[in-house]
């Protein structure tokens, strides 16, 4: 898919349409102790809401809040206590920020639906429906739009769970699947993440992005990817996570030529440009992008 071709897309949050006209940034948001890049970073309220004002400034479009870390070989919480560090946090984001739109990154219903009602917009499940019987069930119930996203195992487990003859055919099978199941039960508005970093090894993440074409000429669903700083940028490069920012834009800009139509990322001022330039014949004033 060239950048020429990009399709506008929308979906329904808070009893607004939302309609994007180019690729969009989803900007990350991790309130947890323990996250593989920021974890500690932005745990008290003051700290909360500065980082996501900066997000927005810098030109997110969303904002994405995650109370646990998925990061390989971490223990998620139980939803309980999930629920309750949602329900703060959102609550608080909401009373400062009412017109942003808000994801939250959680695989357990309990969690998502305290996060909804708290205010947030959009459930952003790793899991894609398989820790949770009830997580198509609940997000259908509150009618929010839905990101479905690939994994073998929980994040404790999932880096033995590589093994694939063809990860693209897993994934495309899985996505079929997963749709099929979604749709039955009424969720609307379905984005999908092929989730980079997540029972994939290096390898593999690499193949899937070179690939990532035909999985979005095979869905109609808007494809979300999660590169920044990760593992298959930083260990190749012998570098760490803070000095991986040029190769995120380097394999975001990969990303959005296949077909990336959400950018999550931890900078979305670099991401926005990237945008930007890539469809500078696109959109109208497309470097101000606003």
């Amino acid at each position: 898919m060239k950048t020429t071709d990009f399709k506008p897309f929308s979906i329904v949050a808070r009893g607004r349409l939302w309609t994007f006209e180019r690729p969009i940034v989803m900007g990350i948001l991790n309130i947890t102790a323990d996250s593989f890049y920021d974890g500690g970073r932005h745990q008290s309220e003051d700290d909360m809401l500065a980082h996501a004002r900066w997000l927005i400034a810098e030109g997110a479009d969303v904002i994405d809040v995650g109370a646990v870390s998925s990061r390989p070989g971490a223990i998620l919480l139980p939803p309980d206590e999930e629920a309750v560090r949602l329900k703060n946090a959102l609550t608080l984001l909401r009373s400062e920020l009412p017109d942003a739109i808000i994801s939250v990154d959680t695989c357990y219903s309990l969690p998502a639906r305290a996060a909804i009602e708290a205010g947030a917009d959009i459930v952003n499940d790793i899991s894609g429906g398989q820790f949770d019987e009830n997580m198509f069930g609940t997000v259908s119930e509150l009618q929010v739009p839905y990101i479905m996203m690939h994994t073998r195992g929980l994040p404790s487990e999932m880096q033995q769970m590589t093994h694939y003859d063809d990860v693209v055919d897993e994934l495309v099978r899985f996505f079929s699947k997963r749709l099929d199941d979604a749709y039955k039960l009424g969720i609307k508005d379905i984005w999908l993440d092929p989730g980079f970093g997540f029972a994939k090894d290096i390898q593999q993440n690499h193949e899937l992005l070179q690939r990532m074409d035909e999985i979005s000429t095979l869905f109609r669903e808007p494809l979300l990817v999660g590169l920044s700083r990760k593992s298959m940028i930083y260990k190749p490069l012998g570098i760490t996570p803070d000095q991986a920012l040029p190769g995120t834009i380097a394999l975001d800009t990969m990303a959005l030529e296949r077909g990336a139509r959400i950018l999550r990322v931890h900078d979305p001022k670099p991401a926005r440009q990237t945008i930007a330039l890539l469809y500078a014949h696109h959109c109208t004033n497309p470097i101000a992008m606003k």
